[in-house]
């Protein structure tokens, strides 16, 4: 059993989400998670994104985003979220604590830009598709006019369009808990000086569910 002192010699809950991953693979909403941020004003905002993989060989979650969209301007002026993810078969949930990092068209890191150009590849056509839409919120002058969102795709080796973001997510906390074995666990990472995490050892706690 892991104690408060013991730091996890692998991210233990990295391990828990794959199997979580497998045992919940023959549901298309397995990888549907929901990502709370907070608007310039205070306030709350959560939305459901899809979850895309790890960043290469990373705990870093990665999904996708418009660049239009407000969840960017959210994270420019505070990067905390958290995500709840519930798998239904398995009956297990994690919280996620973490520092958002958008990654877009203006990227000068040359390896998150060629995750970004990666994670455009991989997606769908309809996916794709999405991002030459009109900007995500502003009014539709006409709800009945289909032509701004029938349009052929993006092909998946051509430029990457503008408004397509790679979106990380770095966990600095993670809660585990099984209703079927009524577990549950809380992983912790220290902060480094800068507020950030990378690299950090993390802790595991067994604790009450």
């Amino acid at each position: 059993m892991a104690t408060a002192a013991s730091a996890a010699a692998s991210v233990g809950w990295k391990e828990l989400l794959c199997t979580s991953l497998k045992k919940n693979k023959s549901l298309r909403n397995a990888t549907y998670v929901q990502v709370a941020t907070v608007r310039p004003n205070g306030r709350p905002a959560n939305r459901t994104v899809v979850f895309r993989g790890f960043l290469w060989d990373s705990e870093r979650l990665t999904f996708v985003t418009d660049t239009r969209s407000d969840k960017v301007e959210e994270v420019a002026g505070n990067p905390y979220c958290e995500v709840a993810w519930y798998f239904p078969n398995s009956r297990e949930q994690y919280r996620i604590q973490g520092t958002l990092d958008i990654i877009g068209a203006s990227c000068d890191d040359s390896k998150l830009a060629k995750a970004r150009v990666s994670a455009w590849k991989n997606m769908s056509d309809a996916g794709r598709t999405q991002f030459a839409w009109p900007q995500p919120g502003l009014p539709r002058p006409d709800p009945e006019d289909k032509s701004p969102y029938d349009l052929p795709p993006p092909p998946a080796d051509g430029p990457v369009l503008d408004a397509f973001s790679l979106v990380v997510l770095d966990p600095y906390a993670v809660d585990y808990l099984s209703l079927k074995g009524n577990l549950r666990k809380s992983f912790q990472r220290g902060e480094a000086a800068d507020g950030g995490a990378g690299g950090l050892p993390w802790s595991e706690v067994d604790i009450n569910p």
